[in-house]
């Protein structure tokens, strides 16, 4: 055992790359929420892009250190502490036997990820090692021994700016009576989850009728019958019977995952050709960042 949990957070939970080929099973598609944040915290401590790692949101953990630990609290700055110290964001530090990490809020974004130098230890479920349930007080989390240098991105990922998603046009979008979806600003409700993103703003007007419930996916846009929209996310239902106005395109599904209650958010509609250059664009992103710090790769040493 490696690291014992004093304080669990808000809603912190292990994740990995999700269950993709269950959704017929009727189980979300789970697994890390933001993906580009969570594969380049796991490359800084040596891992696999998939390697489980915790997600916190908003306040992390508090958690004492069993044994020496090589980690990394990355994605918006975190203001995390070790016995009292500030850990600069996005930088690997060692956790030594008896060091308590307290990982504290972020000003920007809404999830990051703590990756350890292996990955957590966690049982298989329908292949995977996502949790079903956020960590608790008293849980230990398994992991290797390592340590390791401090080491960062030479820049900024994840910047502060304008909440603008891209939307390709929805199944039901004719249902509704005009553009209003795409031309007004709405803010995220506090009820937000990994399930949906919940929006206030102008309800929406649409004709009369009901929808057969059919299949969804994360980043579907359902207005339900109060006119609001609600965003899927990964935890979301593998079917619905709210019409859907859009859907958020693949490229924008991380900065989904960073949206926090209060934030002000537009959408923008793109053509379908549109949607897949950004998502080449997003993962050629991921790919060459992932190529660079594994190119200056000073590995973790496992005890």
């Amino acid at each position: 055992m490696s690291l014992r949990v004093r304080d669990p957070g808000l809603y912190s939970l292990l994740v990995d790359a999700g269950r993709p080929h269950t959704r017929h099973l009727g189980l979300p598609l789970g697994g890390a929420a933001d993906r580009f944040a969570h594969a380049l915290g796991n490359a800084l401590v040596g891992n696999e892009a998939a390697k489980v790692a915790l997600e916190v949101t908003l306040f992390g953990p508090t958690l004492e250190a069993v044994a020496p630990v090589a980690c990394v609290v990355f994605g918006p700055a975190f203001e995390s502490a070790v016995n009292g110290t500030p850990v600069r964001p996005n930088t690997t530090f060692t956790l030594e036997p008896g060091d308590v990490l307290r990982v504290g809020g972020t000003r920007t974004g809404c999830r990051g990820y703590l990756c350890v130098a292996g990955g957590f230890d966690a049982p298989a479920v329908l292949g995977s090692r996502s949790a079903l349930e956020p960590i608790r007080t008293g849980d230990v989390l398994a992991c290797r021994p390592s340590r390791t240098e401090p080491r960062s991105p030479a820049e900024d990922l994840f910047p502060p700016g304008g909440n603008v998603l891209r939307v390709l046009d929805g199944p039901q979008c004719d249902w509704f009576t005009d553009d209003a979806f795409f031309t007004s600003e709405y803010e995220v409700s506090p009820a937000s989850n990994r399930m949906g993103v919940r929006l206030t703003g102008p309800p929406l007007a649409r004709r009369a009728g009901e929808l057969v419930s059919e299949a969804v996916a994360p980043g579907a846009v359902q207005v339900t019958n109060d006119g609001l929209p609600v965003v899927l996310g990964v935890d979301g239902q593998t079917i619905g019977g709210y019409p859907k106005v859009a859907h958020v395109v693949r490229a924008d599904l991380d900065a989904l995952a960073q949206l926090r209650p209060g934030d002000r958010v537009r959408f923008v509609r793109v053509a379908p050709a549109g949607a897949a250059d950004a998502a080449r664009a997003r993962a050629a992103r991921l790919g060459e960042w992932l190529a660079r710090l594994r190119a200056a790769e000073r590995p973790p040493e496992f005890a």
